[in-house]
This record gives structure tokens, C-alpha cells and sequence, in this order.
């Protein structure tokens, strides 16, 4: 293959399967995603708001979204795309996401944002509990078992290993044997307490993380939880609209974002306030709490800048081991 070949305007197309084993440890998944937090409160980054737009048909439950983004970092551009029909089953759910690399002006490559989705997800959720969860937490509660959720337990223990005890509510008997695999895979010594008590399990946890859809269980609010308890929302139906005012402490990845993704949590002002962005936090410009009594509620929504440094590191290493097509679509 010859050089100029190598930089004509092409991309590497790469599918699920290409990508459904490339292997990045939660360690290094965590180390690009607080990195592209820290870069994007240096400025050095940018990250519009997300654009939503349910579809206009009634008799059905879809929407579609699209974000665009810039990694300083890696000097890579990004575009998101993504269709749900149906909020219930993962079936028709599809995401994409396209890399162009900014300091040779090429495409780089479109891939499936699956697993993407899969490993900055949790990686964002292990970052906020490491800021923002009490100095004393022992113990974590997962509710989900979708593809938001299964890797999130791992990603907590990596970030706190002295949580003591992990906890999971699921209702999908796949889910909750895929979340005990992954957790087993990487923390084999260590086992999860299966719950059906959720406002009992949310009670007795100093970290709740709520990814459920619309969710087989009370909805949580932020008073169930004690003092010094972290409930962190994944865009989560699961938990009550209330759930912000509720809190001594509210942070959100970004409060743009969560006016598109959250405004079921707005006052009766019809704004969701917050007190710290996630990025500041990360950067040492707001505290994570405001005293270890406090009880945090954390809204995290997926931005882009997260999504970027997480698909390039899956596609150099699917595109070293030979994996995916090149396509000169500009041929």
C-alpha cells in the first residue's frame, strides 16, 4: 500500500462486530474521559449543545439527536448522530459517530457508536463519583442493566476500590447476567448483592446510579438517600422529576445539555439550576460538594468531546488489528 494512498480522502468504516471485542481497559477509558473534561474547561475544546427533535408522529415514541464537537487534545473533530424508535427495547436504537483529524484535514472513520456509548458512559459516571461522592462511601447501587449500564459497576470499583459492597437492580435476565460477567472480568475476586428492595438498597448506598428507562421500580428521589449519599441520573426516567430540588448539591455534565435531556427537572421557573458543571469540577474551579453531609444529585448527559477520545482510541486499535473497510467515498 503506498503512501499516497494512505492520505487520499478516505474512511475506515467500522462496524459492531469489528468492534465488539477491541479491548480498552476502564483505567484508560477513565484517563481520555476526565482528560477531555479537563481539556474542555482549559478551552482548548468545543462541545455546542445538543440538538434533539422528537418525530412528529404521535402514535410513536422516537427521536432523533445530533452532536458535533472538537477534541484540543487530540485535535480531532467529531459528529454524532443518533435514532431511537421506542424507549423500551434497545432494537431500534442507532448510533454513529464520524472522526476527522484536524492536522491533516482528512477523514479518519465512521463507526458504529455502540460500544462507544458503552465505555464513556460509565467512565463519566466513575469520574463524577470520584469528585463528587462522599469521603466515607462504601457503597454503590446500580439501577439498569441496559447498555448504559452494564460496564458501570467495574468503572466504579477502578475509581474507588474501597467501595465495600456493589449492588444491582435489573429486571432483563440477559442484562443482569451481561453486568455480572463484565464485573466478574474484571473484578473476579468480588461479588454483586442482587437487590428487589430498590428505596431500601438506595437507602442503605452512598452511590445510586439510576440508567433505568422507563424503570420497573419507584422512581428514585434524592431524599430516600442518607446524608452524604450521590444520586447520579443517566438521563434516567427512573428517577423523579423532583430529584434536583431535592438536593443540597446539584451538578450536571453540562447545564445546556440537560436544559435539551432533562427538562422534565425543571422548576416552576421552568429551568433546571445547578450549581457546578462537571468540567469545573474536574478542573478544580468548583467543589464536587459542598460538605461531606451534603446529599449530591448529579444529572450526567453524553457530550461529545467524551464520546471522541474513547472512538478514536476503539478505532486505532480495530484499524491495527485489521479490522473494518477503508472507502474513498470522494474517489
Amino acid at each position: 500500500m503506498s503512501a499516497s494512498y494512505l492520505h487520499t480522502p478516505a474512511l475506515h468504516i467500522l462496524s459492531r462486530s469489528d468492534l465488539s471485542d477491541v479491548e480498552v481497559p476502564p483505567a484508560d477509558v477513565i484517563r481520555l474521559v476526565e482528560d477531555a473534561y479537563r481539556s474542555f474547561a482549559g478551552g482548548e475544546s468545543r462541545c455546542p449543545t445538543k440538538l434533539m427533535m422528537p418525530l412528529p408522529l404521535e402514535e410513536r415514541d422516537a427521536v432523533s439527536y445530533s452532536m458535533l464537537g472538537y477534541d484540543g487534545a487530540l485535535q480531532q473533530l467529531g459528529f454524532k448522530t443518533s435514532y431511537r424508535q421506542g424507549s423500551e427495547s434497545a432494537d431500534k436504537y442507532y448510533t454513529t459517530i464520524s472522526l476527522y483529524d484536524d492536522t491533516t484535514g482528512l477523514p479518519f472513520a465512521f463507526m458504529d457508536c455502540h460500544r462507544v456509548g458503552g465505555s464513556r458512559t460509565p467512565a463519566t459516571t466513575a469520574i463524577i463519583a470520584k469528585y463528587c461522592a462522599a469521603e466515607n462511601a462504601r457503597s454503590a447501587l446500580m439501577l439498569g442493566t441496559g447498555a448504559q449500564g452494564v460496564n458501570t459497576l467495574p468503572y466504579l470499583l477502578t475509581v474507588r476500590p474501597d467501595l465495600e459492597t456493589v449492588r444491582l437492580f435489573g429486571t432483563h435476565p440477559d442484562g443482569i447476567t451481561a453486568s455480572i460477567e463484565r464485573f466478574e472480568h474484571y473484578f473476579p475476586d468480588r461479588k454483586i448483592e442482587l437487590v428487589q428492595d430498590v428505596p431500601a438498597a438506595v437507602a442503605e448506598s452512598d452511590i445510586v446510579v439510576a440508567a433505568s428507562g422507563r424503570a420497573a421500580h419507584p422512581k428514585v428521589q434524592t431524599n430516600w438517600m442518607k446524608p452524604g449519599g450521590l444520586l447520579i441520573s443517566v438521563a434516567s426516567k427512573g428517577v423523579e422529576a423532583g430529584a434536583l430540588h431535592q438536593a443540597d448539591y446539584a451538578i450536571a455534565t453540562n447545564e445546556g445539555q440537560m436544559g435539551v435531556t432533562g427538562k422534565r427537572l425543571a422548576g416552576p421557573d421552568g429551568v433546571a439550576h445547578i450549581d457546578a458543571e462537571l468540567p469545573d469540577i474536574v478542573a478544580g474551579r468548583k467543589p464536587g460538594r459542598r460538605s461531606q453531609e451534603d446529599r449530591v444529585f448529579a444529572f450526567s448527559s453524553g457530550m461529545i468531546i467524551t464520546d471522541i477520545p474513547v472512538a478514536h482510541a476503539l478505532a486505532t486499535r480495530a484499524i491495527a488489528a485489521g479490522r473494518g473497510k477503508r472507502v474513498e467515498l470522494w474517489n
